[in-house]
């Protein structure tokens, strides 16, 4: 009895042990997308989606692996799983390297050499795989799995391993070390802490433990659980300290998307899998293979987990990311959700319009809204006469050459009844004084005179439409305060995303850097007048440290500079091999033929067989990534300049000493 319990707890054990396995494999999947998604561009990031696909191979192919497979497909599966092993040394390397470059340590070209090397040396590896000297036969009935036999070439790749690991480990120790804030050192912390668990958790210990994991099979896929175990946890560890690397946004925002992200996928995923897992071996004791309740329960999961995540969300987020600022995000949560849009605008207009057709069984209405001096029509219902501003401004000088009279009175234009819509009066407002003029309220006049009820409610209709005209015109306010706001929240931002783990980065000059919006403005007029023209001259782009520096070679001629900088910059655009007509050179061929062969809009759209409205959609993206490349020549150059002023000050201090 003691042996069938014993027995049923191993199997038990291998069912846990096999879900954690495909649930690392779901999640460092999850996370690789999550890399290519948000950050890719950061060579931290991209370094870690290397690693995280080495750690889906590995863990795919393991869990893929079931008692009822043949030997020959577990065979294949395990040397399949050597194939991320093998790029595993290289990719820790590489994330190495990205990480003491992002700290302010860029490699002088030993160590850029020593990453490729080790990519070298994994494709070595590689084909000793494929001819058979890395790793010897399948032992099908190896215990307490099967296993391949391990050879020389096993001996030499483990060696191999354990040195690369290693140095990669010194690395990412030298960058701790240029972590000059708390939160820097804290994610290297994580990073480090979370890097050791696909390390150590993908290597196949069989090779060299299969004797003693024989002996005490119990023991063995207690410990293999456990590793797997932190090993899913450490990589969404290892994958939260990357996802700040290269990220522009608030530390709220990264780690709301990311656990949005884990929830909704790998979370999810795991878990039906595993009930599903669990559901089916249930129907294998009561003898059914295969039951109707295995579609069923992964269904119910999905649903259940979707419809927990969007109710939980919200309160996840203002309780584990807002903190201190809670009050201010939750204000700011709320206007969003609330926020009165031109569509919403629209309607709520048309419905008080509506409603003023039907009480006056008028035949049209309108609504306008003073913009400065002017009236913009907003809505208009029925089928009244043309209006325009013109017809309109009339309209307003019949309101204000009645300025002073009562705020409740209906003036007549034309065939319509004008009700004058003002500001709602405020409790510090003078009692004599007449509110803010809003807008106006048209509607055809059907009699000569409006009876007391019918003016009642008509304006209370009006005072509808004034709140939701004053509404616009606070709004408005909001978002011009916005968007002077928002070039200078993206500055501080990028400076607190690099000043993080870069000192030298955040003592750089950045104040004088534009936004990519004003820059890439610059950038069109620049090329508008590639050959010549005031907006080349004059263009703020001549003040940027780059063009500075090219004077020299170009005689002090500022023209000549910019336009080589503009030249350079769109041939790093440029793809590989010779010009083609095809979709990778689109942008490419549109700043060549557009700007710098100064052809027709018409004869490129031609020739790149677009139409103009599309060309003009593909040419403000290729002039977009003109102004991306720009920016970053100019950072680099700023960068340098920094470490250029460190290096000096250090050599001084160290005379004085």
């Amino acid at each position: 009895m003691l042996s069938g319990w014993s027995d049923g707890f191993l199997v038990g054990v291998q069912t846990i042990n096999q879900i954690l396995t495909a649930g690392i494999a779901i999640t460092a999947f999850s996370l690789f997308l999550y890399a290519l998604s948000f950050n890719l561009r950061d060579r931290v990031a991209r370094s870690f989606a290397i690693i995280l696909l080495c750690v889906v191979v590995v863990f795919t192919t393991d869990a893929l692996q079931t008692g009822s497979m043949p030997a020959w497909g577990i065979e294949r599966l395990l040397q399949l799983q050597w194939i991320g092993l093998v790029f595993l040394p290289a990719a820790y390397l590489h994330l190495s390297d990205a990480l003491l470059v992002t700290a302010g340590r860029p490699s002088r070209g030993r160590r850029r050499i020593a990453v490729r090397l080790m990519y070298l040396v994994a494709v070595f590896f590689l084909v000793l795989l494929a001819s058979g000297h890395l790793v010897g036969p399948l032992v099908p009935n190896g215990q307490p799995a099967p296993h391949l036999q391990q050879t020389l070439g096993t001996q030499v790749f483990t060696l191999y391993y354990a040195l690369v690991m290693i140095w990669a480990w010194v690395n990412f120790f030298r960058a701790y070390r240029r972590m000059l804030t708390r939160s820097g050192r804290r994610r290297m912390v994580y990073l480090m802490t979370g890097a050791a668990a696909p390390a150590l958790g993908s290597y196949p210990f069989l090779l060299y433990g299969s004797s003693i994991a024989a002996q005490h099979p119990l023991l063995f896929w207690l410990a293999a659980t456990l590793i797997n175990f932190l090993v899913g946890g450490l990589v969404v560890v290892m994958a939260y300290a990357v996802a700040f690397f290269g990220a522009s946004w608030s530390d709220r925002v990264v780690k709301s998307r990311l656990m949005k992200w884990l929830m909704r996928g790998p979370v999810t995923a795991s878990l039906a899998l595993g009930v599903m897992t669990i559901v089916r071996r249930i129907g294998v004791l009561f003898g059914t293979e295969y039951n109707a309740f295995v579609p069923f329960s992964m269904v119910a999961v999905v649903l259940l987990m979707e419809h927990a995540i969007t109710l939980v969300a919200p309160f996840w987020e203002r309780w584990l990311f807002f903190g201190r600022d809670r009050d201010e995000l939750i204000l700011l949560q709320n206007m969003e959700e609330r926020l009165l849009t031109r569509s919403d605008l629209q309607q709520f207009l048309e419905s008080v319009l509506a409603a003023v057709r039907d009480h006056m069984q008028a035949p049209a209405a309108f609504i306008a809204a003073l913009d400065g001096d002017q009236l913009s029509l907003l809505v208009i219902a029925g089928n009244p006469h043309p209006l325009d501003e013109n017809t309109l401004s009339d309209a307003l000088q019949v309101i204000e050459r009645s300025n002073g009279a009562s705020l409740r009175r209906e003036f007549r234009w034309g065939n319509f009844w004008l009700l004058p819509i003002h500001q709602r009066r405020r409790s510090d407002m003078d009692a004599e004084a007449i509110p803010l003029l809003l807008g106006l309220l048209g509607v055809a006049r059907q009699v000569e005179e409006i009876d007391l009820d019918q003016r009642d409610a008509l304006w209370l209709l009006v005072e509808r439409a004034g709140l939701a005209l004053e509404d616009r015109q606070l709004q408005r306010q909001l978002f011009r305060s916005i968007e002077d706001l928002q070039s200078r929240v993206e500055m501080v931002q990028r400076l607190r995303a690099v000043g993080r783990y870069d000192h030298l980065r955040l003592s750089a000059p950045e104040e004088d850097l534009p936004p990519e919006a004003d820059l890439a403005n610059w950038v069109k007029d620049a090329l508008s007048h590639y050959w010549g023209g005031p907006k080349l001259t004059q263009n703020p782009l001549v003040k940027l440290r780059v063009v500075q520096d090219m004077l020299d070679e170009y005689d002090g001629n500022l023209a000549n500079a910019l336009r080589a900088l503009l030249r350079k910059a769109v041939d790093q655009m440029r793809p590989e091999g010779e010009r083609r007509f095809t979709s990778e050179w689109i942008l490419y061929n549109i700043l060549e033929m557009k700007f710098i062969e100064g052809r027709k809009v018409r004869e490129v759209a031609s020739r790149l067989a677009m139409s103009e409205a599309d060309l003009y959609r593909k040419q403000r993206i290729a002039v977009e990534a003109v102004a991306r490349v720009i920016l970053q020549m100019e950072t680099e150059r700023r960068l340098a300049s920094a470490r250029q002023r460190t290096m000096f000050s250090d050599k001084v201090q160290f005379t004085e000493k």
